[in-house]
């Protein structure tokens, strides 16, 4: 059973993987708004992390990098580091489970060092999970409270994207992921591993002279002697 579970906590790890590159590289983070009778419908515009991308009618679709981080709103700024953490933790996470796995040969049969290996990535998942959700939440927010925000004209009033239908998505695996780790550590923590074993194995005593000691014979003193007399 333990066995199962390390596959399938290394399979979606590595779809939460891929799905938090993803999120980073697509431009799809916030699209142009359809709104108003005078808004131009032919036209699309795709804002991500670190492009964005606009369309009109049959006109193909071209891509920009920003010029500058400090042109992007907060919530962007710390999306895209956010994003970058959550990338490098689940690598991690997945090479740490990897070699906690009963398949692996890392520590040997150490089941002790394996648990505690497993104990990490199980942590570092439940990290990803929130580098990831975090980001991802705070411009859907933005994005619909700037969409019923009144103030806000209607030409600069975005929808939600693809990517962040992803990432919700990526951050609810990371986070199944983490607790599949997790509970496979605490249900095979104490059934593996027993407190009182110290790594030494037992010798059975069998017969003293066999192991070159000198064992002295028991007499009877003499006072014994002297008094089965009395």
């Amino acid at each position: 059973m333990k066995a199962k579970l390390d596959i399938l906590a290394l399979v979606l790890g590595f779809i939460g993987l891929v799905g938090t590159v993803t999120i980073t590289a697509l431009p799809t983070w916030r699209v142009s708004a359809f709104i108003g009778a005078n808004i131009v419908v032919m036209e699309d515009l795709w804002e991500g992390l670190w492009m964005n991308c606009w369309r009109q009618a049959n006109i193909r679709m071209q891509c920009k990098m920003y010029e500058s981080m400090l042109i992007l709103p907060p919530e962007l700024q710390a999306a895209r580091g956010l994003t970058c953490v959550s990338i490098i933790l689940v690598v991690l996470a997945l090479l740490i489970t990897g070699f906690g796995s009963r398949k692996s040969n890392c520590c040997d049969d150490n089941i002790r060092s394996k648990n505690t290996i497993l104990a990490l990535g199980g942590c570092l998942y439940l990290l990803s999970f929130l580098t990831t959700i975090i980001p991802v939440s705070w411009v859907g927010s933005t994005v619909i409270s700037n969409f019923y925000n009144p103030l806000v004209l209607e030409g600069r009033k975005r929808e939600l994207g693809s990517a962040l239908f992803i990432g919700w998505a990526t951050s609810g695996i990371l986070l199944i992921t983490g607790i599949i780790v997790l509970f496979s550590y605490n249900k095979h923590r104490a059934k593996d591993e027993d407190p009182y074993y110290t790594g030494t194995p037992l010798v059975p005593l069998r017969n003293p002279s066999q192991y070159g000691s000198d064992y002295l014979k028991r007499t009877p003193s003499t006072s014994h002697k002297n008094h089965q007399y009395v």
